[in-house]
This record gives structure tokens, C-alpha cells and sequence, in this order.
């Protein structure tokens, strides 16, 4: 197969591309699996391979109700993104960690942060004095003894 360009590459085998929909429908399952509100910052907690007790992560997340942490947590090793081992003593002791499909989360998640600090560098500066200049007191515009 010819290139039309030396960074134009044909797909590795295996390697599939997404239509919209298929992309759409990703996206979708994505944000069905990483929905609730505590679900990242538990995965932030869990990155780099560590391993935390259900009380330390407790105590990471003051703001979350027990019940709560517990239903976030169980979902996502239904998911597979959380290993959760039940040590045989008493009283129970459980630790949680990532599997290796939810440490591969990771870079997507910096990302998000990258993307998210971006804002702070673009400035929104020409889009407010368009507005400015837009406005009916900045063109004067009065009826009946009121701007408008």
C-alpha cells in the first residue's frame, strides 16, 4: 500500500478504528463505569500501585459516608477496576487495590488534570470584550430614558 505521506501509517492488525457511533458508545460505557461522585477520588487514592485498608481510605475521604465508600468501592470491583482482599482473621481486615485495567486508567486521568489546567492558561479575554462591545450600554442604545 502507497503512502500519500511519510506520518500517514497503515493501522497495526488488531488496531481498530472508531466510527462515531462506536466511539460515542465507548464513551458512553466509560462514563457509566467511572460515574459517582467519590469514584475518582478513590481511584486517585489507589494510583501508583497502592494498597490501602477501607479504614485508610476512610480517613483519606473525611467528606464520604461509610455507606457510601462501600457501595463505590463494590462497584468498581464488579467492574474490575479494584482488587478487594479479605485477609482470614478477626476482626476482618480488607485491603484495596487497583488491578492492572484500572492502573492503566491513569494517564487518561492525567490527561483530564492537563486538560483542566489548561483552562487557567487560555483566557477567555476576547470573547468578554466581544460581549462588552456587544452590549446595549456600550453602544449607547437607549429607549424611553433606559439603557439597554
Amino acid at each position: 500500500m502507497a503512502r500519500t505521506h511519510k506520518k500517514v501509517r497503515v493501522l497495526p492488525k488488531g488496531k481498530q478504528k472508531h466510527t462515531a457511533a462506536s466511539a460515542a458508545k465507548g464513551v458512553e460505557d466509560a462514563m457509566r463505569i467511572l460515574e459517582g461522585r467519590w469514584k475518582l477520588v478513590i481511584l486517585f487514592h489507589l494510583f501508583g500501585g497502592n494498597v490501602r485498608r477501607f479504614s485508610e481510605l476512610r480517613r483519606a475521604i473525611p467528606a464520604v459516608s461509610e455507606k457510601m465508600l462501600i457501595q463505590q468501592l463494590r462497584q468498581m470491583e464488579r467492574d474490575g477496576i479494584v482488587r478487594r482482599f479479605v485477609h482470614p482473621q478477626v476482626p476482618p481486615k480488607v485491603d484495596y487495590s487497583l488491578t492492572d485495567w484500572g492502573q492503566a486508567l491513569c494517564p487518561a486521568l492525567d490527561a483530564l488534570l492537563t486538560w483542566v489546567d489548561l483552562k487557567e492558561t487560555l483566557t477567555e479575554a476576547p470573547w468578554i470584550e466581544l460581549r462588552q462591545a456587544h452590549s446595549p450600554l456600550e453602544r449607547g442604545v437607549v429607549k424611553n430614558g433606559v439603557a439597554l
